[in-house]
C-alpha cells in the first residue's frame, strides 16, 4: 500500500510504501505493508526474539526478502540519515540496515531465521557470503 502519512506509522526505507505497526505481547513493531520488512526500535528486536511466538510477526516470503538485499542504500525513516550495513554476528548470512540511533530494519524472513539459530546457518553463511566483503 502506497505511503500515507495519515494511516501509517513509518514509509518503509526499502520500498517507500506504508509501514504498519503490529504487536505481539506488548513488543510494537512496524512491518511493511508491502514488501514485509520489519523495522525495530531501539532493543525490539532483541525483545521479540526472546518470546515464544515472536516469529509469527515475520509474515514475509525469505526468498522476496533475499531479494531486497540489494536495496541497501537506504535512509533511516525517522531521521533519514544514511543507514548502516551489518550482519549478525552469529548468523553472517542475515544482513540488516541500522541506524545507530533510531533502530534497525529486516528484509522479510530475516527476523524469523535470526531468532532460530541452527547448525543449517553455518552453510547458509558459507554459500550468501560475509557482508563486510561482498557488499561493503
Amino acid at each position: 500500500m502506497e505511503y500515507d502519512a495519515g494511516t501509517h506509522s513509518l514509509k518503509c526505507p526499502k520500498c517507500q510504501h506504508g509501514m504498519e505497526e503490529v504487536t505481539h505481547e506488548g513488543v510494537a513493531i512496524d512491518r511493511c505493508t508491502h514488501c514485509k520488512g520489519m523495522w525495530f526500535d531501539g532493543d525490539e528486536a532483541h525483545r521479540l526474539k526472546d518470546l515464544k511466538d515472536g516469529h509469527l510477526l515475520d509474515i514475509g516470503d525469505p526468498k522476496d526478502g533475499w531479494k531486497w538485499d540489494s536495496h541497501a542504500d537506504i535512509k533511516c525513516p525517522h531521521c533519514g540519515k544514511q543507514m548502516e550495513k551489518a550482519s549478525d554476528s552469529k548468523q553472517k548470512h542475515i544482513w540488516y540496515e541500522v541506524c545507530p540511533d533510531h533502530g534497525m530494519f529486516m528484509d522479510a524472513g530475516e527476523f524469523k531465521d535470526f531468532k532460530f539459530e541452527s547448525l543449517l546457518d553455518r552453510f547458509r553463511s558459507l554459500i550468501k557470503g560475509n557482508r563486510a566483503n561482498i557488499a561493503p
